[in-house]
Parts: structure tokens; sequence; C-alpha cells
């Protein structure tokens, strides 16, 4: 650490002054001359290249330090090593010459490490030269310090090049760095080590040409594969680089962006922090929303009349002028309920924010190929996936842009990854405000036309597509809202019941996961959802869940708990068949959970309490 403080003009002057007491000491020789004159040729090229780096050092705007240091560490190392060895062959007593023997031997091995510090020297001077570096600037040769290690002579070239270099080869220097971080997680910590993301993230800034962006995006996204190195981004001040990137670009720049954005925030937490802070999501849903509502919007226009259009022609205009941020509340005024149209207001938002984000760059977008639209909507789609996830805060700072009526509209109008990634995020914004009531009440309000057009959409997966990998996100969702729907929206809870007996047991599973939701205590109104569960025919195909594996048996054996301590009276449930399941259930499962031990035991006395010819001798419970 003492050295990496140090100026690098600091660094440099020790081994010159080395050098001249090496020089002094060969004039001064005594015995092996012709050998202490073949030293001082050696250093004296070693001196010649080092003031030579002292100029570069000095003259040039950016430097890339790390291998200066490291090749003049050596290099001093080895001037010590002759410094020392010359100085015995000065003229001394008889008994200091028996003392201190010199062969030719230790010369032989001086003049290696010197031929190596002059092959380091000529690697480092190569670096600050473009023309000989033989292949459009970058060199590809090895250092012999890096003998051992190719890979970091490349690393240190390629970094000095995107540091120092002209366009074209720094573009060509981040396709390699980002050709040798996918190869392996080594590669990956020799790039982090060298200092290479600094590099990259100041040729990612610059916006000189979008291939560069994208090359550096693309290399830092390859890096950004655990915590630590996507800390060693955050660290070097990367998250307001990355979101300036993103707001305005070429779209193929915040396709490769966004998708650096949801990489970081995957691995982690405090990335994904400080992107919200930046306030990363806006331009994420604007770029999502993009040409989304087109469509509708030409439908409502094309039924209204003259004085309509002006009207609305008034509010787009007073809302594009308009820099305040309304309140959340004001916002959910802004909604019709939700159609195939939507109201002016709302559509006026996504055009405002279609012209913030990347004004620049517009005419280009809605020129640009639709496969490069696509692709910028998943990106976007999967940044919003990995922000909101495990995150309330960012949840809501989505619900608060109206991204839930955007994707909504995508699960409905898209395929493939555009649709499951749009899904995702709906699944954890609904995972958050399962555990947040401020954010269910506000994000999720019965009134509310995104969140009716949300539960449309999960509905429809669960009920008309034929995809677990869809519709158990769907059911999740569903689940997690469970506290929001009244007693009356009984609609909600038929094709979860439905699904209990699918084929699938892992649907079949989060089906009854779901319904345990509605029917748990916690729910307020688990009375009546239960009796709904209850009267759409649930306990047929629970009972066959319970023959499932040990995961289905437990969440089968929970809801019919739920479903038994909250039926009341009503021989719907057959209490007869419920309570024999109840006391031949696997009791191996059992021990391992005691709560549901605990809730099996209450859902029997229940049953042996409220329905005449019950009884039970294996579990016994007191309330």
């Amino acid at each position: 650490m003492a050295s990496e403080e140090k100026r690098i003009e600091d660094e440099l002057s020790y081994p010159i002054l080395l050098s001249e007491r090496v020089r002094s000491a060969v004039d001064e020789a005594e015995s092996f001359k012709l050998e202490c004159s073949e030293v001082g040729k050696q250093v004296d090229r070693l001196s010649q290249m080092l003031r030579t780096v002292v100029r570069f050092a000095t003259t040039a705007p950016f430097l890339y330090e790390r291998p200066i240091r490291r090749i003049v560490a050596e290099v001093s190392k080895n001037l010590e090593r002759a410094l020392t060895l010359v100085r015995k062959c000065k003229r001394q007593s008889v008994l200091r010459r028996v003392v201190t023997i010199t062969s030719a031997h230790d010369f032989r091995k001086l003049f290696n490490f010197l031929e190596s510090s002059v092959g380091d020297m000529k690697w480092l001077l190569s670096i600050f030269d473009p023309d000989s570096g033989g292949n459009n600037g970058i060199v590809l040769s090895l250092a012999p310090i890096a003998s051992n290690d190719p890979i970091l002579s490349w690393v240190w070239s390629f970094i000095a090049t995107i540091q120092m270099g002209q366009l074209p080869d720094r573009v060509e220097a981040a396709n390699e760095l980002a050709s040798l971080a996918q190869d392996n997680d080594r590669n990956k910590k020799i790039i982090v080590d060298e200092g290479g993301v600094s590099p990259l993230l100041k040729l990612l800034k610059e916006g000189s040409s979008p291939d560069a962006q994208i090359a550096a995006a693309t290399a830092l996204y390859n890096l950004a594969s655990d915590q630590e190195k996507v800390r060693t981004i955050v660290n070097e001040v990367g998250v307001p680089a990355i979101v300036l990137v993103l707001g305005d670009s070429p779209m193929k720049v915040q396709s490769r962006v966004a998708t650096l954005v949801a990489r970081m925030a995957e691995h982690d937490s405090v990335a994904q922090e400080d992107f919200a802070r930046e306030n990363v999501i806006r331009p994420l849903v604007t770029l999502l929303s993009f040409e989304t509502f087109v469509e509708d919007r030409k439908i409502e226009l094309g039924k209204q009349s003259i004085h309509s259009l002006v009207q609305i022609n008034k509010e787009m205009e007073k809302s594009t002028l308009t820099k305040s941020k309304p309140s959340s509340n004001s916002r959910e005024s802004n909604f019709t309920p939700y159609s195939n149209s939507y109201s002016s207001s709302s559509y006026a938002y996504y055009a405002e924010g279609s012209s913030r984000g990347g004004h620049n760059h517009r005419k280009e977008r809605e020129n640009e190929k639709p496969h490069v639209k696509l692709q910028l909507k998943v990106s976007c789609a999967e940044a919003l996936w990995m922000l909101a996830r495990g995150s309330v805060l960012n949840s809501r700072r989505i619900t608060e842009t109206k991204g839930l009526l955007c994707l909504a509209k995508l699960v409905e109008k898209e395929q493939g990854e555009l649709q499951f990634n749009c899904l995702m995020t709906i699944m954890e914004i609904t995972v958050a405000a399962e555990s947040n009531a401020d954010l269910r009440r506000a994000a999720f309000k019965t009134n509310s036309p995104a969140a009716k057009a949300v539960v449309d959409q999960l509905l429809r997966l669960i009920k008309d597509v034929d995809s677990p990998t869809l519709q158990i996100p769907a059911i999740r969702s569903v689940g997690s809202l469970a506290r929001t729907f009244p007693a009356r929206e009984t609609w909600v809870i038929g094709p979860l019941v439905t699904q209990l007996s699918h084929k699938n047991l892992d649907m079949a599973t989060e089906a009854a996961i779901s319904l345990g939701k509605f029917a748990c205590p916690d729910n307020f109104l688990c009375m009546e959802h239960s009796k709904t569960i209850i009267e759409f025919n649930a306990i047929p195909p629970l009972m066959k869940l319970l023959r499932g594996n040990e995961h289905s048996q437990l969440h089968g054996l929970t809801l019919l708990c739920y479903l038994a301590l909250h039926s009341g009276n009503t021989n719907a449930l057959e209490p007869t068949r419920v309570l024999t399941a109840l006391e031949g259930a696997d009791r191996s499962a059992l021990p391992q959970h005691p709560k549901l031990r605990e809730l099996v035991a209450k859902a029997i006395y229940h049953l042996n309490l409220y329905h005449t010819g019950g009884h039970s001798q294996r579990l016994t419970y007191v309330p």
C-alpha cells in the first residue's frame, strides 16, 4: 500500500538514482572489470528507458500506472543486486576478499536478471507507443515479468490501450477484455485487481461512439458475476455513470446497459439500492413503455371529436411542460377504469417520458429495427425484475411510475422472454406488497385500474395458458395479493381451485400455497374465503395432493386444516372424510414441523367439536 500511495514520479526516481550509483561502482571496480563493464552497459540502457518513462508519465493526459509500478519495483530489486555485486569488486584488503568471494557465476545470474528488466522496460515503453504495438496499437507480446502468467501481460496491455489509446484501439481492447472475462473467474479477478473497471466506466461514460459504449458495457457485464466484483464497480462510482448512459444513448447501447443494471442488481443489494437512489427505475419504465400504448391511443383518438382532440392536445402540452413530480395519490386519479383504451393524461405521461429518456436519439429510436426495440424491452424488463426482487422500496417506485399498467399490457400482448420478465417483475412487486401493507394499499387498492389490469392478466395466464413456467409465477402473485380481495371477488379463487387437480404436482402445490393465503388466519376474510374455496369443490383434489411428495403434503395439509377450522358447521367440507385424512396424515413429516402438528391437532379438535359422529384418539388438542 505504501508504494501505491507514492506519486509515479517518486517511484521512478529511486531506480534512476540506483542506476547512477551502479555506474559509479563500475568505475571504481578493481576485479572482474570486464563483467562490471557489461553490467554498466545494461544499467545504462535501463537508466535511459526509465528516464523515457518519466517523460511519458509527466506528459501523458491519462496514465495507466499499474504495470509501471510492478515493473519498476522489479527493476529496482535487480539494480540493488547489481549495486551489491559490483561493490564487491572494489579494491579491498586480502581478508575482505577472502570473506566476500565473487565468482563469474554470480555475474551470469545478474546478467539474466538485468536482461529480464530490459525486456520488461521495452514492453512497458511499447505500451506508450501505439506504433510499436504491431496489432492496431495493442501490444500482444509478453513482458518477462509475466512470463509465467501471460494473461497478466494481455490484461495490462488492453487496460492501457483503453485508457491511453486511439478510439478504434480502445474499442478492440474493451472487446478483448470482455472476451477474457467471459472465459473464467480467474481472468475476471485479474482484470478487476489490475484496475480495469475504472477505464471501462470512463469509456462507457464518454459516449465517443456506440460501439465503444457497447464494448465497455459488455466487458463490465462479464465482470459483474458476483457480489465482490459488482461492489468494485459500485465503489468506482459506476452506478451514476451507468444511469446517465441509460437515460440518453442509442437504443443498442441502452439495451446493453439495461442488461448490466440487471446483472449488478441481481448480485448485490448495495448496487440495487444505489441504482434506485439514482432514479434508474423511471428511464427503465419509460423505455419499456415505448410504443406499448400507441395502438390503444390510435383507437381512442379515432373515437374523439375535433373538440376532444384539441382538449387532449392541450392536456399533453401542459403535462410535458409540468416539471414538478406529482404525488402518488394524484397519479392514481389520472386513470380511468381498465379497458383497451387509456386516459389522455396517462398517454401524456408516457409521451413525456419517451421524450425525456433520450431525446437526442428519439428519431433514431423510432426508426430502429423491431428486433432491437424488442431486445431493449427485454433488457429493461429484466432490470426492473432484479431491482424489484426482495425490495419493497424499489417495488413501490415501479408502481409510482405507473409501471404496473405497462407490465400488465406487455404480459397481455407479448410472448417469450419479454412476457416472462414482465411477469416476474409483477411477481416480485406482489411479493413485496404481501409483506408491506402500505404498498399493498397504495398499488393494489380495489379501484385501481392498474391493479385490475394486473389481476386480469394473472388470471388469464392461470386459466388459458398451458405453461407452468408462466402459470406458477401468476399463481404466486395472486396468492401474494390474497389480502387485497374482498369476499365478493370469488372469481379470483375459482381458477386457483381448478389448478389443485393439475397433473403437474408443482402447479398443484403452488395453487395450494396461494389458496392457503386466502384461508389463513392472517387474512381478515379467511372465513368467507374458506367457504368459497370449499364451494368450488376443492376438497377432492386436495385429498389427492396429500398423496404427493413431502412438499405437496405439507402445503396440502396446511390448506386442509385452514378449511376445517374456518368452514363453520357446513357439511360441504365432508367432515368425516377430512377428519380421516387428517388423522391418517403422514406422521413422519409432523415431528419436523411442530407448527403444522399443532395446526392439525386444532383442526381435528374443531371437527370433533362441531360435527357429530367424528372422533379422534390419535391427536388431541386442548385449547
